[in-house]
């Protein structure tokens, strides 16, 4: 069991050596902070553990995260009723999408979350918010599959162990970002605690 620290030890490590991502993540906050000072609201979507972190990420967002302040426009695209009613008419691959058309505005951001980069709902998720001219961020792992370098900004994290990696792990990594997301958004809209 020592062996799954000792893997999301070496994740981390891993996203920690490579300096682009800090620079990722300061766009990232300033990006979410100016949609959300604009009055715009943040969209997040992703299938299995990855709609967990975009359902954790929003709670955040229109709770509390470090300290009282007001609540943030946050959507998780992950209503049970939604998803079933989609997937029942236009299919599995429409229900992110169709959230995304309903509720995405120009100026809005989708922070779109896949292990794998391949989740078709995903990847028509993020084309629909690009036809609404909204802002994209993906978190990604492994290649980045069919989302590398399609959103405005992204984060690929490779996953240990390198020949095998597995999602548990990335989605470790991924949490870590948008906890550091949403701390970066607060100090940029309400100054440090």
């Amino acid at each position: 069991m020592i062996e799954a620290f000792q893997n999301a030890k070496l994740a981390l490590e891993a996203f920690l050596a490579d300096g682009r991502n800090f620079t990722t993540l300061d766009l990232a906050a300033d990006m979410v902070a100016e949609c959300l000072g604009e009055g715009g609201k943040v969209l997040a979507c992703g299938n299995g553990g990855s709609a967990c972190d975009a359902m954790h990420f929003c709670e955040e967002l229109t709770g509390r995260f470090r300290k009282d302040r007001p609540a943030l426009a946050a959507v998780s695209l992950t209503d049970v009723g939604h998803i079933t009613c989609v997937a029942n008419d236009f299919g599995y691959d429409e229900v992110f999408a169709r959230g995304v058309e309903a509720l995405g505005k120009p100026g809005d951001v989708l922070v779109a979350l896949s292990t794998s980069g391949k989740s078709a709902n995903v990847v028509r998720a993020v084309e629909t918010a690009t036809k609404r001219e909204m802002r994209t961020i993906a978190l990604l792992g492994r290649d980045g599959g069919k989302l590398a370098g399609v959103c405005d900004l992204e984060w690929i994290v490779p996953g240990v162990p390198v020949e095998t990696p597995t999602a548990d792990r990335i989605q470790e990594v991924h949490m870590l970002v948008l906890h550091a997301l949403v701390e970066g958004v607060e100090r940029r809209m309400f100054g440090s605690s």
